[in-house]
């Protein structure tokens, strides 16, 4: 069994979204980080990092439990535990990693950053909203670039890829940006909303 530690984020829901792709069984252990609950010491003994996504998992590589946090490197694990998900072709498989990269490195950090200064930060920051709203048209523009003439992030099919970056772009009013801007990302991320598996993933936790 796996258990997921998680809350409604988009880093959140990228696992969420993934095991319900995959089919695997698992079980939800909500972590209010409203509650500052990633603080609490049973969580921090699972990622002294404290914060979510982070699973267990009874059936290791090795048959053993395994703990793992770090967005994408549990879908790494999961696509691997399940060879889904994952081109087995070298070449489509690094063009998988490379846009999961980005994601990790850009589309989350930004677009993080931008949710932050434009609907949290409890002081208004003209400096800070146009560099990350900047930032954000940027990224979204890098996406419409890549999916100009292809389904998916990577090579032909759907990927880890795709996951990881979906739940961001699914708060694109957050971020100020205007999908029809981006017809590219609008169609991708269409297509990717209705899939049932990703609608369920995007309910966890209930």
């Amino acid at each position: 069994m796996i258990t997921l530690y998680t809350w409604g984020t988009p880093n959140g829901r990228k696992i969420s979204i993934a095991l319900e792709e995959l089919g695997l069984d698992y079980d939800v252990r909500p972590i209010d980080i409203t509650r500052d609950a990633q603080f609490a010491p049973e969580f921090l003994a699972l990622n002294p990092n404290h914060k979510i996504p982070v699973i267990t998992d009874d059936q290791g590589p090795d048959g053993k439990p395994v703990t793992l946090a770090e967005s994408g490197a549990i879908l790494i694990y999961l696509a691997e535990k399940t060879s889904q998900l994952l081109p087995q072709d070298a070449r489509e498989r690094y063009e998988a990693l490379q846009w999961l990269m980005f994601q990790m490195g850009g589309v989350g950090p930004m677009l993080g950053q931008a949710h932050h200064f434009l609907r949290f930060a409890p002081d208004v920051i003209p400096y800070a909203i146009d560099r990350y709203s900047k930032e954000a048209q940027r990224i979204y523009g890098v996406l419409d670039t890549r999916l100009r003439g292809r389904d998916w992030l990577a090579g032909s099919a759907y990927s880890i890829a795709d996951i990881a970056s979906y739940p961001w772009i699914a708060r694109h009013e957050w971020q100020g940006v205007d999908l029809a801007r981006f017809p590219n990302v609008a169609r991708w991320f269409n297509a990717i909303s209705d899939r049932p598996a990703v609608q369920r993933g995007m309910e966890i936790p209930r």
